[in-house]
């Protein structure tokens, strides 16, 4: 396959790591850091053949695969310092692995068994990623982007998915202490909310298909003629990722084609 990156672009020279980057909103993101130059991008998943595979179709001089469990704060750190010694610096760190969970739990039903997996992964696995990004940032003297995927959840109660919706409340709270410490050394911290999309975690987590789950939520947003894509938050990404919002931190980028303002979310039984 060609390769991807142009000589010039909006994170040219740039080095990141994607968490979570091996499918769906991860995947997509690492595909277009490539096209906007980004000179490494260092995919860490578990998800090793499907990681492996995606690197390979991005390019080796561009792309590659580091098998990291985000609940591991050792692997985590070793994924970081790797990237590091391998190339120089980290200049961006998107922090994205996160699961849904397969509990409908509500606070009177709470498992906390599988609570307990959901926020290891969610909040424990964020925070990890921020401290050693945020530590190699302050250390290298980069003036970095950290970004953080979050939810539309994290903005509002549900009336399911109670572990959920915590844990993308959590990731907020994370996001904005952070951007208040790491603001003195220009650390940026930010993070990217979309509501209800259709990658292959959701769709497995709801036991639908692609198609019913772009119609559940498409038919619950106010903007029109507009389908949310693993694509348009990757954009968002992009955006907190490079100079263009070199002004912003500690933000909360919504990305949901008016679905909350639109006034659904109460309603809605299905949220991711």
């Amino acid at each position: 396959m060609a390769d991807l990156a142009p000589s010039k672009g909006k994170l040219a020279g740039k080095v990141a790591i994607i968490t979570g980057g091996a499918s769906g909103i991860g995947e997509a993101t690492a595909r277009l850091f490539a096209n906007h130059g980004a000179r490494m991008i260092v995919i860490a998943d578990i998800q090793d053949q499907l990681g492996l595979q995606v690197a390979a179709s991005i390019g080796a001089q561009n792309c590659i695969y580091f098998h990291c469990d985000v609940t591991k704060e050792d692997e985590v750190k070793a994924l970081v310092e790797s990237t590091v010694r391998d190339h120089g610096q980290l200049d961006i760190m998107f922090s994205n692995a996160g699961i849904l969970g397969k509990s409908e739990q509500t606070v009177l039903d709470l498992d906390f068994s599988a609570f307990d997996r959901l926020f290891s992964i969610n909040v424990r696995g964020m925070a990890a990623c921020v401290k050693h990004a945020g530590r190699a940032m302050v250390e290298k003297r980069v003036r970095g982007s950290i970004v953080c995927t979050a939810s539309v959840g994290a903005s509002h109660g549900m009336k399911r998915r109670t572990d959920y919706c915590m844990s993308k409340h959590a990731v907020l709270g994370l996001v904005r202490s952070a951007s208040l410490q790491l603001g003195m050394h220009g650390i940026r911290v930010n993070s990217v909310s979309p509501n209800g999309l259709a990658t292959p975690m959701t769709c497995a987590a709801l036991g639908m298909a692609v198609e019913e789950v772009e119609k559940v939520y498409e038919g619950q947003r106010c903007l029109k003629g507009v389908s949310l894509r693993e694509g348009n938050v990757a954009d968002a990404v992009v955006f907190l990722a490079s100079d263009e919002s070199s002004l912003i931190t500690g933000h909360d980028l919504v990305v949901d084609g008016g679905f909350a303002s639109g006034g659904n979310l109460e309603r809605v039984k299905l949220i991711p």
